[in-house]
């Protein structure tokens, strides 16, 4: 992040680029921006079919691709379901997988993909249902409640899946309203060795040669689906400096926040987060030293930890970047200069940051029982506490009950409950992890803290932790059916062991919940959403909200950077794949198979290839994870990409965004097309993605 210091000169050579910053929701686009710096202003329609072909992945994004259900997305965002539909005899990583027929689909249990159908503004309705509140803590808790009823009334109306969205630091409140496709199959898969060409040793670097997508099917009633919006795929590609637009669902983003939410982060909660994925990180790893079926259920996670890891170091790192919060300090600066020069904005918000700026404080004294009083990495616990909760929030009237347990929401965490689970149960793995979570909340808590006392009584975290797993019935839908079913009664006569932890949980997680939500969360919602409607008052709404995992659009162009003292090219080939391949020794390489290998299939195809074939490409646009598995489009609305990556430059994207070499990274179009012919002899599934 400090390169730019060094390159003055350079960066004076380059030419002129766009700030391609902001990730727009499709409601409140930068149309004039867009016509002004490119001379293209898209239209209602073409929108509305670029976010009717999107898809949200569990933890990523997708789009489709063709007529009869098509479903593009990155390898990485479904590895984890790819590692546990693998056996000894089919190995979906290794051998990567194409199948030749509709009949050889493989169905991933418990992969859901989201279609966005509506978006309604519900932001004056909740906070009219505020007004009167007595307490920051009372006000939002009334606030809540109005979205989970406003959130019940739509789905009940529409029998879609619906979800409250806050904006602009709680500034608004929509609904997104969502089709779910629950039935998809795997098409195509690369092997991994070709999808993570480079391994963890290129990630969030560039220049790359990843082969990182998937194509899997959605069905509904045991037939392809027929989309009535599909993204048609580009012949030509794109060019050096021509526009496009990333379709997808970035994570979250925190560039709102307060200096002070900032600080917070950089000092305590990063640092804390970075320690607790170590943590698991190393857990996991010691179970999937046991074998291979063991690797196969956790590795898709120890994959996810390690891209967290190097992306919240990045966070960090970016917070620790001096210049760049000093720009960030003088727009705090100047935007409540200007509140405190109006009467009216002064008196709404004019306090707020120094309230807001309190909260963080009382945040940093409540991080580390934050961090640990929790169902401690346990599946069961975690279901046995809204088992336990349920009853007693039931027996509330509505004003009353934690926000979760509204009427409203209740039929989805009921069957997410009884829902079977997507991986397999094992015992043994449950077991490992709540040990070493109650391990951890002894070590970091002390074991006189009131969390530990109760969860523990003075036995050792092993043998709680055995007791409760070994004893319990609870990774049985139907068990939890009964007592879901039984209520109260039900309960009061189990012998389960993991209800009787949960029970001793509730109290303590309750009692922490109460002080986050009164010196913390409350002060925060209110005052947040103060600062959000005075920076409207000063800016208008030609601004973005950070991101919150919800659709969003983002524009940019290819384009290289300035990095390790050269410039960056945008584009990379084929040819560049066979290269660095055979720089690190070819087949003689003898690493592990992820790690700059190139396969049997690979080196047989190579006289057949056209290795000018444009293979990855950086591009200016604005994202962060989350937009795994995103279209990009080209002003046509048709597939030139799909985004995979960011460089190192880019992660302190969650907190500013810095335009002279952030940069996205993604699959060239051309290159799927290419490799599905003749690398994986998939013709039909490539004359399925480029018939017109």
């Amino acid at each position: 992040m400090r390169l730019r210091r060094f390159l003055p000169l350079v960066l004076a050579a380059l030419p002129a680029l766009q700030a391609e910053e902001g990730m727009w929701t499709f409601d409140n686009l930068p149309l004039k921006q867009l016509k002004a710096a490119y001379g293209f202003e898209p239209t209602q329609a073409w929108l509305d079919h670029l976010r009717l072909a999107s898809l949200r992945f569990p933890g990523g994004s997708g789009s489709f691709v063709s007529d009869e259900g098509l479903v593009l997305t990155n390898h990485h965002v479904v590895r984890g379901y790819l590692q546990r539909l693998s056996t000894p005899e089919r190995d979906l990583l290794k051998d990567g997988f194409v199948a030749r027929t509709r009949a050889e689909e493989i169905k991933v249990p418990g992969l859901e993909l989201m279609q966005l159908v509506a978006l309604e503004d519900i932001s004056a309705r909740v906070a009219a249902a505020a007004k009167g509140a007595k307490s920051e803590a009372e006000a939002l808790r009334a606030r809540e409640r109005e979205i989970q009823k406003a959130r019940r009334e739509k789905a009940e109306a529409t029998g879609l899946t619906v979800e409250p969205v806050l904006l602009y630091q709680g500034g608004e409140t929509w609904l997104y309203s969502y089709r779910k496709f629950t039935d998809v199959r795997v098409v195509m898969a690369p092997e991994l060795s070709a999808a993570r060409f480079g391994g963890d040793h290129d990630n969030f670097t560039y220049p790359r040669h990843h082969l990182d997508f998937t194509l899997l099917r959605a069905y509904d009633q045991g037939q392809p689906v027929r989309p009535e919006h599909h993204l048609r795929w580009s012949q030509s590609g794109l060019k050096a400096g021509e526009l496009s637009f990333i379709s997808g669902h970035p994570g979250s983003t925190s560039r709102l926040l307060t200096v002070a939410q900032m600080d917070l982060a950089r000092e305590v909660q990063l640092p804390l987060q970075i320690a607790g994925m170590e943590r698991r990180r190393a857990m996991l790893e010691a179970f999937a030293q046991r074998g291979f079926a063991e690797r196969a259920l956790v590795g898709g996670q120890i994959y996810g930890i390690d891209n967290g890891l190097k992306a919240t170091r990045g966070y960090l790192a970016g917070l620790k970047d001096a210049e760049a919060m000093a720009r960030v300090a003088k727009a705090e600066a100047d935007l409540r200069a200007r509140v405190q020069a109006d009467p009216a904005l002064r008196a709404q918000a004019g306090a707020s940051w120094t309230r807001v700026a309190q909260a963080a404080q009382a945040a940093r004294a409540l991080a580390r029982e934050q961090a640990m009083v929790n169902t401690r990495g346990s599946e069961l616990l975690a279901t046995a506490l809204h088992l336990v909760r349920l009853p007693a929030e039931g027996a509330k009237p509505e004003a009353q009950r934690l926000p979760e347990y509204a009427e409203a929401a209740l039929p989805e965490l009921k069957a997410r409950l009884i829902r079977p689970r997507p991986t397999p149960y094992r015992a043994d793995l449950e077991l490992h992890l709540l040990t070493a979570g109650l391990e951890e909340a002894q070590e970091q808590l002390g074991a006189g803290h009131p969390f530990v006392k109760a969860l523990l009584g003075g036995r050792s975290p092993e043998t709680v932790a055995r007791e409760a797993v070994e004893g319990s019935k609870l990774q049985d839908p139907a068990e939890v059916k009964r007592l879901l079913e039984g209520g109260a009664a039900a309960l009061a006569t189990s012998a389960d062991p993991m209800l009787a932890l949960a029970h001793r949980l509730d109290p303590e997680q309750r009692r922490l919940r109460a002080r986050m939500e009164s010196e913390v969360d409350g002060p925060i919602r209110e005052h947040a959403a103060r600062i959000a409607r005075a920076r409207f008052a000063v800016l208008g709404r030609d601004t973005y909200p950070d991101a919150t995992f919800t659709l969003r659009l983002t524009f940019g162009v290819p384009a290289g950077y300035p990095a390790n003292g050269t410039l960056i090219q945008p584009f990379t080939t084929l040819h560049g794949l066979f290269d660095r391949f055979e720089g690190w020794g070819g087949a003689t390489f003898n690493l592990d198979r992820e790690t700059w290998r190139l396969g049997t299939r690979w080196l047989n195809a190579k006289p057949r290839l056209d290795l000018a074939t444009p293979y990855n490409f950086a591009s200016t646009h604005d994202i962060i994870g989350g937009n795994s598995g995103s279209p990009v489009v080209d002003t046509r609305g048709e597939l030139v990409g799909l985004a995979f990556d960011g460089n190192l430059e880019s992660l302190g994207g969650r907190y500013f965004y810095e335009g002279r070499a952030n940069r996205t990274v993604n699959v060239d179009a051309r290159a799927i097309l290419e490799v599905l012919r003749k690398v994986y002899d998939a013709g039909p599934v490539a004359d399925e993605l480029s018939r017109r």
